[in-house]
């Protein structure tokens, strides 16, 4: 006899059984741990990393360097006093924000000073659009981020000046942060725990193709005007999501909405073809079970209050910082190596595909531990060898860094499960949250680390070597986090992973 699983999909008792594990609440037990409607979900909503990845990267093409001349006398030094106005070459680009606004010289740095403002800007949007999905929601600041990054996208192709543009890019930034926290947070809250691994990594593949096809854009919008307009314009098409994405449920039950909690469950039940006639007396009840105390919330300093919760989290929050710091550093060094920037820019997103697609068999077979010291073992040893490659030979240079790319592709989707799975359920989010925020740190660096080619070629390779070197260092002080159950309390924050504690772990389901 076969039976319908919580998956929405007809199985066998024992199929049945080993579900039984996870041990759902009423809310997930509802819609079912992964079934048609999940997917539907999940298929309007992964289309948005497409455009968080182009205005990430945007700035390898918008801002690229044009060789210039001085354009009152070809033979001055170019950045001399008496040279006042440029000359640019638009061999390969019509035009860049650098011919834009003359950022050459001693306003070279404006650029990555941009970039390093961009980055700030998500880092904001992740606070701030947190904050507001956790007062109004997963769906409404979702879609007021989308609307702010739509407009200020397409205003910012536009503007005649440059911190105007800066400004614009700011806010396209924080729009961003905000629809990268809502969405996760959105598609995590609905996925069930036996495939949350899974999605968590299949929901970084629209970023590594969004970066892939940014190339092919550049390629064929070779003014920065067009090319940002045509960035943030798909954004329009995200609008949508007003009518398309519903809220999520868990939210609404823990806001106190039952019924339109309920109303949502039976929609998402029937769709994936789950009995609905109990879920509103299931639900209910467990409202009332849920009303009545519940573990006190942590906070900040409970994550540095004793010594192995202490060590974690700095161990933790490094390796998120060198994933911000080499990630970004590194796709935008590949864009200073020289040859053909379209084509090095398009190498080394295509090897981020199946550098993620690795980590989910990484994850699984090797556990967090081994993947994550791997992987940035990987990055650290391939920028380091630039170092003593002549920057004359382009092909080995950005093979060496598209390589490590494909490392830190691998290191990004770990840290994000490997954090939640290490700081217990009290300060899970306020951890991760603080974690998030070190990577964007890493990330504002970036770009001031991968210009610095100009001082000596083996200084920005040197920089992005040493550091996940040190990170997959570190981690050798981590527990592995996978089969054992997530730490609920600060107590078993500081017991997990303790030489007289390892033993402990359970072989089964992480939740």
């Amino acid at each position: 006899m076969r039976a319908r699983t919580e998956d929405g999909v007809t199985a066998t008792p024992a199929a049945k059984k080993s579900d039984s594990k996870w041990n759902l609440d009423p809310v997930q037990r509802a819609m079912g741990q992964l079934g048609w409607w999940h997917i539907l979900v999940c298929a309007v909503v992964f289309p948005l990393k497409f455009p968080v990845a182009w205005h990430q990267m945007g700035i390898i093409f918008l801002g690229a360097a044009m060789n210039y001349t001085c354009a009152s006398n070809s033979s001055l030094d170019r950045c001399s006093s008496e040279c006042t106005s440029w000359n640019y070459d638009t061999s390969v680009f019509r035009s860049t924000i650098v011919s834009e606004w003359d950022l050459v010289c001693e306003k070279a740095n404006l650029v990555n000073l941009s970039q390093t403002i961009f980055m700030f800007g998500i880092l904001v949007g992740g606070v701030l659009f947190g904050s507001l999905a956790d007062k109004f929601g997963r769906r409404p600041p979702l879609v007021i981020a989308v609307i702010i990054q739509l407009i200020s996208g397409v205003a910012a192709a536009y503007i005649p000046w440059f911190w105007g543009f800066v400004v614009l890019r700011f806010i396209t930034a924080v729009a961003t942060g905000g629809t990268m926290v809502t969405s996760f947070v959105l598609v995590m809250e609905i996925i069930g725990p036996k495939w949350r691994e899974l999605f968590s990594v299949l929901y970084q593949i629209p970023f590594n193709l969004g970066h892939l096809t940014l190339a092919g854009f550049a390629y064929f919008l070779r003014d920065w005007h067009h090319l940002q307009f045509g960035l943030s314009i798909f954004s329009l098409l995200l609008v949508s999501y007003y009518w398309l994405v519903p809220e999520s449920p868990r939210y609404l039950f823990t806001s106190g909405n039952t019924d339109k909690a309920v109303e949502l469950l039976e929609t998402a039940a029937k769709r994936n073809n789950l009995p609905t006639e109990h879920i509103r007396a299931d639900v209910e009840q467990y409202a009332k079970t849920k009303t009545h105390g519940g573990v006190a919330k942590g906070n900040l300093f409970d994550l540095f209050r004793t010594p192995n919760m202490r060590a974690k989290t700095l161990f933790m929050c490094f390796n998120w910082f060198v994933c911000g710091l080499a990630f970004f550093g590194v796709a935008q060094y590949i864009g200073h190596s020289g040859g053909d920037i379209y084509t090095n820019v398009a190498i080394g997103a295509a090897l981020e595909l199946p550098g993620t697609l690795i980590c989910i068999y990484m994850m699984k077979a090797y556990g967090r531990k081994k993947t994550l010291i791997t992987s940035n073992t990987l990055t650290g040893l391939t920028m380091l060898a630039i170092a003593f490659v002549p920057s004359t030979v382009t092909w080995l240079n950005v093979g060496l860094a598209s390589i490590g790319l494909v490392g830190m592709s691998i290191s990004f989707p770990t840290v994000y499960l490997y954090a939640g799975e290490l700081f217990p359920t009290v300060v899970r989010n306020v951890g991760i949250g603080t974690a998030s925020m070190i990577a964007r740190i890493g990330s504002m660096i970036a770009p001031f680390v991968a210009g610095m080619g100009v001082i000596s070629h083996w200084l920005p390779p040197m920089i992005f070597g040493v550091t996940p070197l040190i990170g997959a260092f570190f981690v050798f002080f981590l527990p592995e986090t996978q089969g054992h159950p997530l730490p609920e309390t600060i107590e078993d924050g500081e017991n997990f992973g303790k030489r007289n504690r390892q033993s402990d772990g359970v072989e089964n389901g992480k939740h």
